[in-house]
């Protein structure tokens, strides 16, 4: 008689383990699959909002996080200080397990605690979970697709992070706070032997700058692009980015609803909201200024769009016009 994964014996249960992800999608299937190891999320989205090199990131990021995604100064606050209590004290565990996949939310997160176990404790045993497929899954966009039988084999592909894993974190997370992106572009183009993912996550990290073309992000440019068949809800326009059109999804629905407000936000805009519905009802529709853009009749920094930040880099009117080219596939500085 078969053996249902969730009555099976343990399979953590060697030793004390704690398992991270950064986000909640597992835990379920994490406790369904017959883990019983801790569980800890470190989900700041550090792949979007301002990540400057300063001693308080934590206010910098709670402040974000606040303005943008709904939650109040003290929420936000409790959250990351969450984060950090529990990142703090994991070498206290006789395992640490890192559950991660291969988009840019995913890579910046690991590449963050990656630089803090190479500064401060590690745990007895560190080893790392990193999947970029699953047999059977066409579109494998995350762990959270993965039934916890598939768990359960995803644990026998765990590998110990070696130095040289820590020492790509720590590369990573020090270029991603930089006022200046060249240096995570350099490791971009290095193809990051230690994790091969990690450079086409850089890569679609950095091609969230203005693009030489036409000043838009890569998300933007797609939201724009499918704004031309018509005004649609928010949720029906992140639907599609996540299921179709975004090369490797790395967005949650909240903050691809960030980027629509960003558009929408500019001196011209290049989208507007044809109802007051709150979102994902709110309708979208382009602009004017928006198709312009879209179509290459100007460039979108022209049309006044409001501040925003990637990593270090601070992207306004006052700042150097860092650009994502895209026929080099490298970052560039516009005149």
């Amino acid at each position: 008689m078969s053996v249902a994964p969730a009555a099976a014996a343990a399979i953590d249960a060697d030793r004390p383990t704690l398992h991270i992800r950064c986000g909640s999608d597992i835990r379920e299937g994490l406790t369904q699959a017959g883990f019983t190891g801790a569980f800890l999320e470190v989900s700041d989205p550090i792949c979007q909002g301002p990540v400057p090199d300063t001693r308080d990131l934590a206010a910098v990021r709670a402040a974000f996080i606040a303005d943008r995604y709904g939650l109040t100064p003290e929420e936000a606050r409790t959250r990351l200080d969450a984060e950090a209590r529990g990142l703090a004290t994991a070498a206290e565990a006789g395992r640490v397990v890192l559950w991660f996949e291969h988009d840019s939310y995913d890579q910046l997160i690991l590449a963050r605690i990656l630089a803090g176990f190479a500064t401060g404790r590690r745990p007895p045993a560190l080893e790392l979970i990193c999947l970029d497929h699953w047999p059977g899954i066409d579109r494998f966009t995350g762990l959270g697709q993965l039934a916890p039988g598939d768990l359960r084999t995803a644990w026998d592909r765990r590998r110990p992070v070696t130095d040289g894993l820590l020492a790509l974190g720590t590369r990573v997370w020090d270029a991603l706070r930089r006022l200046d992106p060249t240096a995570l572009g350099e490791l971009a183009t290095s193809g990051t032997p230690d994790l091969p993912v990690m450079a086409g996550a850089l890569t679609r990290h950095l091609q969230e700058l203005p693009w030489t073309g036409d000043g838009l992000s890569l998300t933007e440019r797609l939201s724009l692009r499918r704004l031309k068949e018509g005004p649609m809800p928010g949720g029906r326009l992140f639907h599609h980015l996540a299921t179709a059109d975004e090369p490797l999804p790395f967005l949650g629905d909240i903050m691809h609803a960030v980027v629509l407000e960003d558009l929408a936000a500019a001196r011209q805009p290049a989208v507007h909201r044809t109802d007051d519905a709150p979102w994902p009802r709110g309708q979208y529709a382009l602009t004017d200024a928006g198709r312009a853009v879209l179509e290459g009749q100007r460039d979108w920094r022209t049309c006044g769009p409001r501040e925003r930040w990637l990593g270090g880099v601070r992207l306004a009117a006052d700042t150097p016009d860092w650009r994502w080219d895209p026929g080099s596939a490298t970052v560039a500085l516009r005149a």
